[in-house]
């Protein structure tokens, strides 16, 4: 590799520092910390008695993915790494560089290996953005040695990487970052920090810390920017309370990835916190999700799907109800359709829940998987031409409404299913009331 290229290939923390020099960079840059025992709120991941940390502290790191939120630490602890390892460091961002550089890297680590016997630690932000083909050139450099892939993502590495490449790394999850972490992270800033300290100590009360804190959603860079902004340039004469410094702030920090894992997450919250009666979480994970820009008409969907699955028989009226939602999504669109989802969602709740007709469904087409697949009997046959006629088409067949109790003693299912019982009615809601009609008609059929 020539030195041009060679140069642009170790920039991502390169340019950190130089940009140090060069300006005044972000709070969360000047305090990010350089050791491990710095790291608040990560111990469970990186402490002396965790797999990780000590591969760290014995500079016998394995190819690692980094899975964590936004300013949860992935990047530090990679910084740390490379201050820490006597192993050659190289680091890119997928967002910058091309699968061409890594290559290029990835065979200078090569003749590396090849001279030396040493690994390379090759360092790799958000990995994420490389493709499946792209990630298969990894594999080769893996395998032999020559590489050690340090990679961080903020999404779940099951969806956005291959099981081959999965299969060679270890997953490091760094789990959300709790307020008093964040509050910690905050206090041990301003000592730190000669800029803001003088201003942030008379200026900053541990209650802003908090507020800081619980605005931050977990994301320590966020929370340390946001504190500075306010260290810097809160007007003097401006409200310290809370909703004061909501305001200020151009807007509160919502953690939602519409493509993402966050999006499957938060709908399966709401779906089973509306199958469980419980209005004030399913309220909650409902505006967390339109509060992050999920499509409304998404989430109607999904209401409709919760009135059939999970409410069904038990009121008949809760698919009308949430029908009549997606109508004013389709007349209103936000933000003015929220309400009409939230009147869903609580009526959601507080109706009856029968999944009997979803058990009902399941127990058919596992039936029909396992090739229960018989032929109509012939007297529910038509028989619209004379040869059917003749093959016996219809011929048994009893005319309910022709009978005096309004049924016939009649078998519909084939024979080979004669019997079998899909739909077992709850006395729940308005279902009790379709089993006592059930167990007339039965009775009916019976004669009784």
């Amino acid at each position: 590799m020539n030195q041009k290229k060679r140069e642009k290939s170790k920039t991502l923390f390169e340019e950190m520092t130089l940009s140090e020099n060069k300006g005044p960079a972000p709070l969360a840059e000047r305090v990010r910390p350089f050791n491990l025992d710095e790291l608040v709120g990560l111990q469970s991941v990186v402490g002396e008695d965790t797999p990780f940390g000590a591969q760290i502290k014995t500079d016998t790191l394995k190819s690692t993915i980094l899975w964590g939120g936004a300013g949860s630490g992935k990047t530090t602890i990679a910084r740390i790494i490379s201050g820490k390892t006597s192993l050659p460091f190289e680091s890119l961002s997928a967002v910058l560089s091309s699968i061409k550089e890594v290559k290029e890297l990835m065979e200078s680590s090569r003749e590396i290996w090849q001279k030396e016997k040493r690994s390379t630690i090759l360092f790799i932000d958000e990995i994420h953005r490389y493709n499946r083909a792209q990630q298969d050139a990894f594999l080769p450099y893996l395998e032999e040695g020559s590489v050690i892939l340090l990679g961080t993502t903020t999404e779940n590495p099951s969806f956005h990487l291959t099981e081959a490449l999965l299969s060679r790394c270890q997953v490091v999850v760094l789990p959300p970052l709790s307020k008093q972490a964040i509050f910690t992270i905050l206090q041990n800033a301003i000592q730190k920090d000669k800029k803001i300290k003088e201003i942030a100590e008379k200026k900053v009360t541990d209650e802003i810390l908090m507020t800081f804190a619980e605005l931050s959603s977990s994301d320590a860079r966020f929370a340390l920017n946001s504190l500075e902004a306010f260290v810097l340039y809160y007007p003097e004469n401006g409200s310290k309370d809370s909703n004061s410094i909501f305001k200020w702030l151009s807007k509160s920090k919502v953690v939602y990835d519409k493509s993402g894992e966050e999006h499957y997450n938060l709908i399966s919250a709401l779906h089973k916190s509306i199958r469980n009666s419980d209005p004030d979480a399913s309220l909650y994970y409902l505006y967390r999700m339109l509060e992050g820009g999920e499509d409304p008409l998404y989430i109607a969907r999904r209401l409709v799907r919760v009135a059939i699955e999970d409410v069904g028989n038990a009121d008949p009226s809760a698919i009308r109800v949430a029908l009549s939602a997606k109508e004013a999504v389709d007349f209103l669109g936000m933000p003015e359709c929220d309400l009409a989802l939230a009147q869903a969602v609580v009526y959601l709740c507080a109706s009856p829940k029968s999944n009997t007709l979803y058990m009902a469904a399941s127990a058919v087409k596992e039936d029909l998987r396992k090739g229960k697949r018989y032929p109509v009997p012939l007297h529910l046959r038509n028989a619209p031409t004379s040869l059917m006629d003749e093959l016996g088409y219809g011929k048994g067949y009893i005319y309910a409404h022709d009978e005096e109790k309004g049924v016939a003693d009649m078998e519909c299912l084939p024979p080979e299913l004669k019997g079998r019982k899909y739909y077992h009615p709850k006395e729940t809601g308005y279902e009790k009331k379709i089993k006592e009609w059930l167990e007339m008609w039965e009775k009916r059929k019976k004669g009784k």
